[in-house]
Formats: structure tokens, sequence, C-alpha cells
């Protein structure tokens, strides 16, 4: 619902008033937005867009000089930021005047009360709280930055690739029920009016379908039985192919019956001597059974190619067998392939790798050829979306 006001010195602005949000803009330069519990997750700045997790970080975002720069603001920044933004609304909300009906103009006034008292005090505490409830989520896909996350497990079953950081602090483990009872009902409280803004519900942490099927189907038990605000939501979340395979096309289909829409596969290559190397257990034939028992299941399947890889070195056998495997596994309507451009971070175990084996990284447009011939060799049964996946892009 689109309210238009007018301020005490008589500019005008819009207010979009939405069951899970609400945003408002006082001009071109100057955007916020806020979930229904007050919580600021968005905001624009004179070209600079910023986006706030729960966690308390906020992800910048702006163009200089024709070149997208992006970093994690410094805890002083962000708190500037949510005061600026808090007193932005608390202006606005003792001095505008709504073109609204009454019952619209209340509702209007009570979620700016509560966007005005989320200062940078304000979110440092919520952040604790989040904390408290949550371990650290280290990534998600991009068409899940909007989920509600419940860690039915904890850490990667594995953790040994070398590209990845996001779970090196944090041993595997699955939560028992009571715990996981527990988990489920803290985030849906620590959420509150929050969860009307999310959408969809992903299992984390990076394997959590690894978990035995009889184990896991009692974990989803929880959320169908004794959560009712879960009962109607979609189901995602990750898992390797070579834990995927050892589950049947009846277990998806079981998965299926719960929700369960959507596995992402972190295939990063179909050349086996590449994931070797990259120190990814199993093999691509692996991946490939897996994704088509998810498929016979009736659960749609997103395959991860890591661009760049291996360099130069791996990458004619990279580029070829990755068509090969994704071909192989019989994707289509509603599946999705995730490009990811190779970022070296701190921590990661890939640059000792690289300059021990002399291998040469790749520039961002040798990156995007492999991109491109990848994608222009690809056979499917139907329309299959292809995107990509900036994993400097995700904040929770």
């Amino acid at each position: 619902m689109i309210v238009r006001a007018v301020t005490r010195d008589n500019k005008p602005l819009t207010l979009n008033l939405q069951p899970g949000s609400l945003t408002v803009a006082f001009d071109e330069q100057t955007v916020l937005a806020y979930d229904r519990a007050g919580r600021l997750w968005s905001a624009f700045f004179h070209g600079s867009t910023f986006r706030r997790g729960l966690d308390g970080g906020l992800l910048g975002k702006w163009t200089e000089r024709s070149r997208r720069e992006r970093r994690r603001l410094w805890a002083s920044e962000a708190d500037f930021v949510v005061d600026r933004a808090a007193a932005l609304i608390g202006a606005l909300a003792d001095s505008a005047k709504f073109d609204a009906a009454p019952l619209v103009r209340q509702e209007l006034l009570l979620l700016l009360d509560r966007a005005r008292r989320f200062t940078a005090a304000t979110a440092r505490q919520d952040a604790a709280h989040f904390l408290r409830v949550y371990k650290p989520i280290g990534i998600l896909p991009p068409d899940q930055y909007m989920a509600l996350v419940l860690q039915l497990t904890e850490g990667c079953s594995f953790n040994t690739c070398t590209f990845c950081t996001f779970y090196r602090d944090r041993p595997f483990r699955i939560k028992s029920l009571d715990e996981f009872r527990a988990h489920v009902i803290a985030a849906r409280d620590y959420m509150g009016e929050s969860l009307a803004l999310r959408r969809g519900i992903f299992l984390a942490d990076a394997n959590a379908l690894v978990v035995p099927q009889k184990q896991l189907v009692a974990l989803l038990r929880v959320l169908r039985d004794d959560v009712s605000d879960a009962r109607s939501q979609s189901l995602f979340a990750f898992l390797d192919g070579f834990s995927g395979r050892k589950k049947s096309s009846d277990d998806y289909a079981a998965l299926a019956s719960f929700g369960l829409k959507r596995v992402y596969i972190g295939l990063e290559s179909g050349h086996d001597p590449l994931l070797h190397w990259l120190h990814k257990p199993g093999y691509v034939a692996d991946a490939i059974e897996a994704a088509q028992a998810i498929k016979a299941g009736g659960v749609n399947v997103c395959v991860i190619v890591l661009l760049g890889a291996g360099g130069s070195k791996f990458g004619e056998g990279h580029v070829r067998d990755t068509i090969e495997a994704i071909n192989a596994m019989g994707l289509g309507a509603g599946d999705l392939v995730y490009f990811s451009e190779f970022v070296a971070m701190p921590g990661q175990p890939y640059g000792h790798l690289a300059e021990r084996d002399q291998v040469e990284p790749l520039s961002v447009e040798q990156m995007r050829v492999q991109r491109r011939e990848i994608e222009a060799r690809l056979k499917f049964a139907g329309p299959l979306k292809f995107a990509a996946y900036d994993i400097r892009e995700f904040i929770y």
C-alpha cells in the first residue's frame, strides 16, 4: 500500500506499507526499509546502498570510478548509518501528515515508532540476542538471503575444501530433537513480527541433509507437528554430492512431503582432478547420481559452479567436464545453475596450494568467458535459470 505524506516543511515523501516491511522514500537519494519488528534491513543514502544483517553487520555497496565496490562496514560506520536512519524516522513520525485512513495512519505510526527506537545501541543488543539463538551463519545461496534460517546441524560434515573458510572454527554436529525444537522456538521468538519478511525456511548449516534419513525425518516432524508457523513453509538446504547419493529417490520424495523444494549442490567443477586438487571429497559421478535421485523424488536442484577454480592449469578440463556433468543431471524447469567467481579470501588454504603448484589465477573476464562457454553448451528440458553468486554480497 502506497501512502503519501508531507513533512512539517512541506516536503513530500512516500511510504510503502507491505505485509512484511515498511519502506520510506524521503526523496530519490534517501530510502529506508524496516521490517515489522522495527529492525532496519536496508538503507540508501546518496548513491550508496546498505544492507543490515541480523548479526549486526552492514554491507555497503556503491559505484566508484565505474567499478562496483562493496565491503562490510566497521562497527562505528554501521552505528552511524543506523542512528542516522533512526533520527530521520523519528523526525518523520513527529511532524509528517499522512494521506491515509485512520486505521492505516495508526499502523504507520506504530511501525515508525518501532523504527525510531532502533538506534545503534538497540541494534547491538538485538545482534547479541541473535547470536544467542544462532551460531554464525557462514553462507546462503542468493535466492535464500531472506529465508528463515534454522540450524538443523552446525558446521560442515567434511570441511576440507581449500577455497572455503566458512566453517573452519566449528566441528560438525547434528542437533538432537529437543535441541532443534528449542532452537526453532527461540528463532521464532527472536524474529517476532520480522517473520513476515522471511520467505521459506533454509535448513542450515553447510550440509544439513547429510543427516541419516530416519533421524532427518524425525527432525522435520518437529517443524511440521510442533511449530505451527512452519507447516506451510517451503524448505531448502545444501547437500554435497557424495553424501547426496546415499539417499534414494524415495527418500527425497519423503522429504518433499515435508516441504523440501530445492537442494543446492556445490558441484564446483565436473572435472575430478580439479576436485581432488581442491580437496573436495567424492567424485563428479556422485553429484550426478545425487542430482538424478533428487529430481526423481520431485525436488528441484540448484548446481553451483566455481568459475576460475584451478586457474589456467585446470581451465580446459574444468569447462569441458562441467558441461558434461550438468548435462547428465537432467535439469529443467524449476532448477537453477549458479556461477560463482572465485574470490581469494583471508585464511584460505587455496592460495598456498596455488603457489606451490604454480597455478595462475584467472582474471574476472576470463572467469566470465568460462561462464559463457559452459552456459552456451548446456542441454536441459524446459526453462533452466542461470544466475551469478557473489559470496561477497552475503549478509544475514
